[in-house]
């Protein structure tokens, strides 16, 4: 890829000139960071290091304990400075705001398919073969699929933590009572759309009604990764999204495949036809159902639920081949000058995050980093081993300025695919909506 001339007006530029005035002022009044954590504050004390996160509950609790551990084997609490801010938008827009006002942590973390933009836009440094090399990394230390992932114009722009997935949660006596579980008590083999269908049916006439859950009321993640993961099942589909954002190219045979099956288990009285977020697992932790399909991340939650007996596989194959809608929690370096031994530093702290991916595992999430993927510990980890693989079929969402995990495009795609499981619009309008809908983002050009 050439360089990015210096002299092109972007926003970037635009902003840089602006935060010195009004913008600086504003952004200091509604940031919760510390003086010196890499906003507007005192100048950062060069030994120790600033890192920026997105979270929050189970997985902010394990991020704290991880960086403790860095604290103790680098020189104790001054050591490290870590923020987190709110998840989102929110998140991404003081990073790169933070960035173009030179002011950016020395390490912060990104989805994965929130990076790209942000590398497009100038906001994160390529990480280097030396960079990783200095910390004992390669290539070849990480999950193939997450490690092709991150590579943008043949550079490394992030270093994955791990993966999460879409996965599917089972009530392991609701299955036993339909005959779903095998010797082992674990969950027969669904593959196909015929033997996944008998499933549903069996778990129905164990639970009076509803076999699987899916959050669909004030929720629009959950209707867009479940829609994507049966979409990539399917010979033939193509990216919903091309030229990062500017052309809508999604196979509308496909889409309709899977949208009118979807609407068809709905009437069927097998899948909800309304229920938030909280309700969907409620239903699966308490009987009411029997799947529930959600990112991984919430086996906190089911491992919280007294006397609940439960399990995790990765979502059947319905169609033709396995996917599952997935992003990767991943280690970026904002665009600042650095010096050698501050380079250094940062991949000292990735490394340090990535040796306890262990700790990050306990809360669902596919570890990216082999030694841990491949230990004895993580492979006798249950149900975590059980549902591994969807990491290897994992599906990312398309590269788009407006795309990614918590995003204009999955709010608005999500929304219109919600109306179709609430039986509220069919698939057919709903894709004429959410392809108007969007038409405003196709056709301006990134911000960044």
């Amino acid at each position: 890829m050439a360089p990015r001339p210096s002299s092109t007006f972007t926003r970037r530029s635009l902003l840089t000139a602006g935060l010195a005035t009004a913008g600086a002022v504003a952004l200091a009044g509604c940031s919760s960071t510390p003086l010196g954590a890499g906003l507007f504050g005192s100048p950062l004390n060069p030994e120790q290091l600033i890192f920026w996160n997105l979270f929050g509950g189970g997985d902010g609790s394990r991020m704290q304990t991880m960086e403790a551990g860095y604290r103790k084997a680098n020189g104790g609490t001054k050591s490290l400075q870590a923020t987190v801010f709110a998840w989102g938008n929110p998140y991404y827009s003081k990073l790169t705001l933070a960035t173009v006002g030179n002011k950016p942590p020395d390490v912060a973390v990104a989805h994965l398919t929130r990076a790209k933009p942000l590398y497009d836009g100038d906001i994160l440094e390529p990480i280097t073969d030396a960079d990783l090399a200095s910390v004992g990394l390669s290539a070849d230390s990480f999950n193939a699929k997450s490690w092709d992932a991150q590579k943008t114009d043949g550079k490394n722009i992030a270093i994955p933590l791990d993966t999460h997935p879409l996965v599917m949660f089972y009530n392991a006596d609701v299955m036993k009572k339909a005959g779903l579980l095998d010797s082992d008590g674990k969950l027969k083999d669904l593959t196909g759309l015929d033997t996944f269908e008998a499933a549903l049916a069996a778990i129905s006439k164990v639970t009076g009604g509803t076999a699987i859950t899916v959050a669909n009321v004030s929720e629009t993640a959950t209707p867009w990764r479940v829609f994507q993961t049966l979409y990539w099942q399917i010979t033939g589909a193509t990216p919903f999204l091309s030229d990062n954002g500017s052309k809508i190219t999604v196979n509308d045979d496909a889409y309709a495949k899977v949208m009118e099956r979807i609407a068809s288990w709905v009437k069927k009285g097998w899948l909800n036809k309304g229920l938030d977020y909280a309700g969907a697992q409620t239903a699966m932790f308490t009987g009411k159902s029997g799947f529930f399909l959600q990112g991984e991340w919430e086996i906190t939650t089911a491992q919280s639920i007294k006397g609940l007996k439960f399990g995790m596989v990765p979502v059947p194959t319905l169609f033709d081949k396995p996917a599952a809608q997935a992003d990767s929690h991943t280690f970026v370096l904002p665009r600042k000058d650095r010096t050698p031994a501050q380079r250094k530093q940062a991949m000292v702290f990735i490394k340090s995050m990535l040796d306890q991916s262990q700790t990050w595992a306990m809360g669902g999430h596919v570890p990216a980093y082999l030694p841990t993927l491949d230990s004895s510990a993580y492979k006798t980890l249950e149900p975590q081993a059980d549902y591994s693989k969807a990491a290897e079929d994992a599906v990312y969402d398309d590269p788009a300025w407006y795309g990614g995990s918590g995003s204009t495009f999955e709010v608005t795609v999500g929304a219109q695919l919600a109306l179709v499981q609430q039986l509220s619009s069919s698939p057919q309008a709903a894709l004429s909506a959410i392809k108007g809908q969007l038409k405003v983002y196709t056709n301006t050009p990134s911000p960044l």
